[in-house]
């Protein structure tokens, strides 16, 4: 009863998704595994490798490390459901699904808006501060920024996710996206949803562009550092590495500014979904390739890890009949 109005209270929702025909889903389905399953095993070795040589026991991997963790997070948070509405054609997910969908996007999301910052920090500090690189990055202070940044995504959208679980949800329950977004989900709401809204929007835009910013002034003091190495050859390879850190920054924020930068009632649902699908499958498919895997110090330590695992001793097989038979020969003298 909602001022003295009978209505349904919505338990379910329906993901709308792309529009396409059965031919056009299995393509998109098929490249989206292929795309999962790159990511997974890209990431995945990020972390193996870096944890299983020494050498890459190192503040840089470190957070390269929980990079590969967040990628796998996220895109596991969103491409599975996708996956399985597009394979068995049932698009629906549960309320309390949605809502917990929801909250691990953007809260693994905003976590690595902050982690991303940290790296540039890290990359500043290494290349105009070479000298004093292990007494700053020592490994208490990098602990302290990761869990820095996953509690300041915890704290960014912790409140938004508690206010729109207590909005009740009644009428239409087709989500015109293919995951659970705020924009579309308040859209169905039927209470007052424009606290919320004004919440999401300053919440997004302080931490989007505040991480965006503080990323610029330090690869731009990175720029300014490798403008003055005297050695063409170091300028030439330092810069390709910058370059390439460039390109994931411009491609999370631009995807991420362009979504979420934007009260949510006036935004335009149709026009982000390919957007939002950049974000959560390209993004986490080209950084180990971007971070890790085009480094030369990543490429022999991940052949020193093949090369250890090959090289493990076999199990020694006890071969039982023939202690059983020595036993029966005692026991029978």
């Amino acid at each position: 009863m909602m001022d003295g109005v009978n209505v349904t209270l919505v338990t379910e929702f329906i993901l709308l998704g792309i529009p396409l025909t059965y031919d056009f889903q299995v393509l998109l389905f098929l490249i989206l595994s292929i795309c999962y399953a790159i990511t997974l095993v890209g990431n995945a070795t990020i972390i193996v490798v870096s944890l299983s040589d020494a050498q890459l026991h190192t503040p840089m991997y470190f957070f390269l490390s929980n990079l590969a963790f967040l990628d796998i997070s996220f895109t596991s948070a969103i491409v599975p459901k996708v996956l399985f509405n597009l394979i068995s054609g049932s698009k629906t997910i549960s309320l309390y699904g949605c809502l917990a969908q929801s909250y691990i996007y953007f809260l693994l999301g905003t976590t690595e808006f902050l982690l991303l910052a940290i790296m540039s920090f890290d990359r500043y500090v290494a290349i105009c501060h070479p000298l004093r690189y292990g007494t700053i990055m020592k490994p208490k202070l990098c602990l302290e920024m990761i869990l820095c940044s996953w509690l300041g995504g915890f704290m960014d959208t912790i409140a938004q996710t508690v206010l729109t679980f207590r909005l009740p949800f009644c009428g239409s329950n087709v989500i015109n996206h293919y995951f659970c977004d705020v924009a579309p989900l308040l859209k169905l709401a039927c209470g007052d949803t424009y606290i919320i809204g004004m919440l999401d929007f300053i919440l997004a835009s302080s931490l989007v562009l505040g991480s965006l910013f503080f990323s610029l002034v330090s690869y731009g003091c990175i720029i300014s550092a490798i403008v003055k190495i005297s050695s063409a050859l170091g300028r030439r390879k330092t810069f390709s590495t910058c370059a390439s850190h460039l390109t994931v920054v411009f491609i999370v924020y631009g995807s991420c500014i362009f979504m979420c930068v934007r009260p949510s009632k006036n935004s335009k649902v149709d026009s982000t979904k390919i957007v939002a699908l950049l974000n959560c499958i390209v993004t986490p498919l080209l950084n180990p390739f971007i971070y890790s895997f085009r480094n030369k110090t990543f490429k022999d330590a991940l052949k020193r890890t093949l090369k250890k695992y090959r090289q493990l001793p076999e199990p020694k097989v006890i071969h039982h009949s023939k202690n059983i038979g020595a036993a029966k020969i005692k026991l029978h003298n």
